[in-house]
C-alpha cells in the first residue's frame, strides 16, 4: 500500500455537548460540516483522523439534532499529526479498506467480505458458497502491506424453521431436547442484515407475537417489528426463537440482554459434522474452494485491480491519497536441505526423502526400536470374527518385518456388542503383565470408545487400541492397514519408529504445549504437556492440567515441566542443559499473557528444581491459522513451495522475532505455511539452527510417515488434550506418562 509524499494524518479528539450517545447519532452531527471537515474523514465515534490541518487547534462546531430543537455543541481538538507508519494510521488505512469493499459491490458477514453476486449454489447438498476475501493491513519489516486471501462463506440454503420442523418430524415427543443440542452452539446468519449471531439455546415459550421493549420505551411485536423495519411478513407466528447471548464487545457496550431471533430469518452457517464426515458435500466443495496457487492470484489481482476500475472506489482512494500495488510483494526465501529420516537400531537404515517430504513407502525395514508384544488381549464380536483372524495374520507377518517380536494374543470373542460387554472382557482379562488390549469395534461409537479409554487410562493403566471393523474387511488393504496399527502399538508401549539427524551437543528437551475444550465441562479447557526425554527426540514423557476458559493459560504449568524435567534427569542422569518450549493454541491477544504469566511459571519451575539450576531456554508460539499465503515462481508458472521453506524477512513484523515455514506438501490446492513468533530466547541458538530445529520437528510425528504443520511435540500434546477433552475428562493414570499412549 502507498501513501502519497507528505502524508500525514491529523487526529483529533470529539465531544458532544450535551452528550450524545447514539454512534450513528455522532456520524451524521458530524458529516453535517464536511464544508470544514472535508471529504477524508474517519471518525470512529471518539476520534476523528483528517487528512487536511484545521486552522485551529480546537474548533467548534453548533448544530440542531433532527429529532429535537437541541443544540449541539461539538469540540473538536487537535491531539497528534501523524506519519504513515504510525500504528494508529493502520486502523484507519483498514477502515479506508472496509469502505472500498462495500464501493465495489463486497458485503460483510462476520468479520470478513464476500460477493453476494458471485454466489455458487451446490444444490444437491443445500449449500451456498459465497466467495470472498479475508484482509488486513498492516507495518511489516519495511513498509506497510496488505493482507489478502480468498475465502469462502458456506451457507446452508434452508432455514433454522425447516430444520426445526425436521427434528420434529424424525425425533418425535423429544424433539425439543434433541433441536436445543443440535443447534447449541451453531452460527447463524440473519438474512435481512448479514449478522452472524451463535445460538446459545431455544426459547419455546415465547413467538414473533410476544413484544420487546423498543429503544424508545415503546413496545411492539417481533412480527411487527420485522414487517415495518425490513418490509419482511413471518409466515409461522407459532414458531419459537432463538436465543443468543451478547457477544463480548457488545457487553463491553452495554448490551446485556439476550438476542431473541426468528429462525424463519435465520441460515445456519458452515457445515454439520454429518456433512464433513460426508465425502461426496467435501469433494463437491473442494472444487471451489481447493484453488492453486496460479488460480488464487488470478483472483487476488483481480480483486485488487477491481479498486481502480470502479469509479466510487478510485475517487474515495484519490481523496485519501492512498493506493494498491496489484502485484504480490517479491520475497527471497530459503530452502532447507532435505533430511534424512533414520530408522533401524541406533539409526544404522537411512531413508533419502524426495521433494514431497513423504517416506510412508520405504518402512520396510526395522523401526528405531521395537517393544516385545508378549502379553496382550484382542477383543472382538461374533459378527466381526473373521475379520479380527485376517487382521491377526496379517499383523503377525508385517510386525517381525518392523522389527516387533511377536507372541500370540489372549483371544476374547463377545457374543454381543454392548459396551459393558466390552469393558467386563477387558476387566476379566486383565493382569499386571499386559502390554496392550486391542479391541475391533463394530461400529463407530462414541460413548463406547469414551468408556474403553476411560477403563485404559483412568481405572487399569494399560495402552490400548481401537479398530473399526469396516477398516480391516478388504483382504487388498489389511497388510497396509496391519502396518499402521502395529506401528501405532509400537508407540503406545514405548517404542520409537524414526528419528532424524539431530546435531545439538548440549542435552536438550523439547516441550509442545496446546489446549483443548473440555466438552464434559463447559467454561473449562485441558492443557495438554508433552516433552521429549532423549537426545533423539523420539522419546516422550506427557501430563495434562485443566484451567478454565478466560484463563485458557496453562495454570499447572509449572506440576507439568517439574514432572517431565524430574523424569528426564531419572533417564539421562542429569537434567537438561537448553529447553525449547514450542507453545501452540495462543490467540493474539494471549500473547502479553503468555510472556506475562506462562514465563515466569517456566523460570520458577527452573528456580524449583535446583537453585543452581538456569538451563538454556526458549519459548516459541506456533500459529496454524493465518491467511498468508506464499507461491514460488517456477518457469514462470505459480506453484506451492517446497517443504522446507523459510520467510524470515520483509513480511515478518519489525518488533518480532519471528518466521514462517512450510513444512508439508499438499496435494490439492495452495500449502498454509506455519507462523511461528520467539517471545523469549536464551537458547544460544542462532535463527538458522532454530527454524533447522523447528523443521526437524516436524519430521517426528509417528502416526504420520511425513511431514506435518507443526513440530511433532505439539500434535502429540494436541492429540493428548483431545483425547482428555473428548472422553477421559480426567488426567490420565501416571503410570501411562512415558509413553505415546494417545496416538
Amino acid at each position: 500500500m502507498k501513501a502519497a509524499d507528505q502524508w500525514l494524518l491529523h487526529q483529533y479528539s470529539v465531544d458532544f455537548s450535551p452528550v450524545v450517545d447514539n454512534p450513528r447519532a455522532r456520524h451524521a452531527l458530524l458529516r453535517a460540516h464536511s464544508e470544514i471537515l472535508g471529504t477524508s474523514m474517519a471518525f470512529d465515534g471518539m476520534m476523528l483522523f483528517l487528512l487536511r490541518r484545521l486552522d485551529e487547534p480546537v474548533t467548534r462546531f453548533q448544530t440542531k439534532r433532527r429529532d429535537s430543537d437541541d443544540i449541539i455543541t461539538i469540540t473538536v481538538t487537535l491531539k497528534n499529526a501523524l506519519p504513515p507508519t504510525s500504528p494508529t494510521c493502520m486502523q484507519v488505512y483498514n477502515i479506508i479498506f472496509r469502505k472500498i469493499l462495500g464501493l465495489v459491490g463486497f458485503e460483510q458477514i462476520g468479520r470478513n467480505y464476500f460477493n453476494p453476486n458471485a454466489k455458487r449454489e451446490i444444490q444437491q447438498h443445500k449449500i451456498q458458497l459465497l466467495p470472498g476475501f479475508i484482509t488486513s493491513i498492516l507495518q511489516y519489516e519495511q513498509e506497510v502491506l496488505l493482507m489478502a486471501d480468498v475465502s469462502h462463506k458456506i451457507l446452508r440454503t434452508e432455514t433454522v424453521l425447516d430444520m426445526l420442523a425436521e427434528i420434529e418430524q424424525t425425533k418425535g415427543a423429544g424433539w425439543r431436547d434433541v433441536a436445543k443440542r443440535v443447534l447449541a452452539g451453531e452460527i447463524v446468519l440473519t438474512k435481512y442484515n448479514n449478522k452472524t449471531y451463535r445460538v446459545d439455546d431455544i426459547d419455546f415459550n415465547i413467538d414473533p407475537m410476544n413484544t420487546f421493549d423498543k429503544l424508545d420505551g415503546t413496545k411492539i411485536t417481533y412480527a411487527q417489528y420485522y414487517r415495518d423495519a425490513y418490509g419482511l411478513n413471518i409466515s409461522d407466528l407459532g414458531q419459537p426463537l432463538l436465543v443468543s447471548n451478547p457477544k463480548k464487545r457488545d457487553q463491553r457496550r452495554g448490551m446485556i440482554d439476550h438476542i431473541h431471533l426468528i429462525p424463519e430469518l435465520c441460515t445456519l452457517t458452515g457445515l454439520s459434522e454429518a456433512m464433513r464426515s460426508d465425502f461426496h458435500v467435501m469433494k463437491d466443495l473442494s472444487v471451489y474452494t481447493r484453488i492453486t496457487p496460479n488460480v488464487r492470484m488470478k483472483e487476488l489481482t483481480n480483486f485488487i485491480g477491481s479498486f481502480p476500475r470502479n469509479q466510487e472506489a478510485s475517487t474515495y482512494l484519490q481523496k485519501w491519497q492512498v493506493s494498491f500495488e496489484a502485484q504480490p510483494v517479491r520475497i527471497n526465501a530459503r530452502i532447507m536441505d532435505r533430511e534424512k529420516i533414520l530408522t533401524g537400531h541406533q539409526g544404522k537404515n537411512e531413508i533419502s526423502l524426495g521433494e514431497n517430504a513423504e517416506w510412508s513407502r520405504d518402512l520396510r525395514k526395522d523401526l528405531l526400536s521395537c517393544i516385545g508384544l508378549h502379553n496382550w488381549l484382542l477383543i472382538y464380536t461374533a459378527r466381526d470374527s473373521k475379520n479380527a483372524m485376517e487382521f491377526l495374520n496379517a499383523f503377525n507377518t508385517v510386525a517381525p518385518r518392523l522389527g516387533m517380536e511377536t507372541r500370540p494374543p489372549l483371544i476374547c470373542e463377545l457374543r454381543e456388542d454392548r459396551t459393558e460387554s466390552f469393558i467386563r472382557a477387558i476387566r476379566q482379562n486383565l493382569s499386571p503383565q499386559t502390554q496392550m488390549v486391542v479391541c475391533i469395534l463394530p461400529t463407530i461409537r462414541k460413548d463406547r470408545y469414551d468408556a474403553i479409554k476411560k477403563f485404559c487410562c483412568l481405572e487399569a493403566p494399560v495402552p490400548s487400541q481401537c479398530i473399526v471393523g469396516r477398516t480391516i474387511n478388504k483382504k487388498q488393504t489389511v497388510m497396509s492397514v496391519a502396518t499402521k496399527i502395529a506401528m501405532q502399538i509400537n508407540c503406545k508401549m514405548g517404542g520409537e519408529l524414526w528419528t532424524v539427524l539431530i546435531p545439538s551437543k548440549m542435552l536438550m528437551m523439547v516441550v509442545g504445549i496446546d489446549s483443548y475444550h473440555d466438552s464434559a465441562t463447559r467454561g473449562r479447557s485441558v492443557g495438554g504437556f508433552v516433552a521429549s526425554m532423549n537426545h533423539d527426540l523420539s522419546r516422550y514423557f506427557s501430563r495434562c492440567t485443566f484451567q478454565h476458559t478466560g484463563q485458557e493459560l496453562i495454570d499447572g504449568l509449572k506440576v507439568c515441566m517439574t514432572s517431565a524435567l524430574r523424569k528426564f534427569k531419572e533417564i539421562n542422569g542429569k537434567l537438561p542443559e537448553r529447553v525449547i518450549i514450542y507453545r501452540d493454541g495462543v490467540g493474539d491477544g494471549q500473547l502479553p499473557a503468555v510472556v506475562e504469566y506462562e514465563l515466569p511459571q517456566v523460570i520458577d519451575t527452573f528456580r524449583m528444581i535446583g537453585t543452581d539450576y538456569s538451563p538454556k531456554c526458549a519459548v516459541v508460539v506456533v500459529k496454524k491459522r493465518i491467511n498468508n499465503r506464499f507461491c514460488s515462481l517456477n518457469q514462470g508458472n505459480l506453484v506451492n513451495p517446497s517443504p522446507g521453506t523459510v520467510i524470515d524477512s520483509v513480511v515478518t513484523k519489525p518488533d518480532l522475532y519471528d518466521f514462517f515455514l512450510v513444512s508439508q506438501s499438499v496435494r490439492q490446492g495452495t500449502v498454509t505455511p506455519t507462523s511461528y513468533n520467539v517471545i523469549w530466547d536464551n537458547s544460544g541458538l542462532a535463527p538458522d539452527s532454530m527454524q533447522s530445529l523447528t523443521y526437524k520437528l516436524t519430521h517426528l510425528y509417528f502416526n504420520w510417515p511425513g511431514t506435518i504443520r507443526v513440530p511433532a511435540p505439539c500434535l502429540y500434546a494436541h492429540k493428548l488434550s483431545f483425547l482428555v477433552g473428548q472422553s477421559l475428562h480426567k488426567e490420565p493414570r501416571i503410570e501411562l506418562a512415558d509413553r505415546l499412549f494417545f496416538l
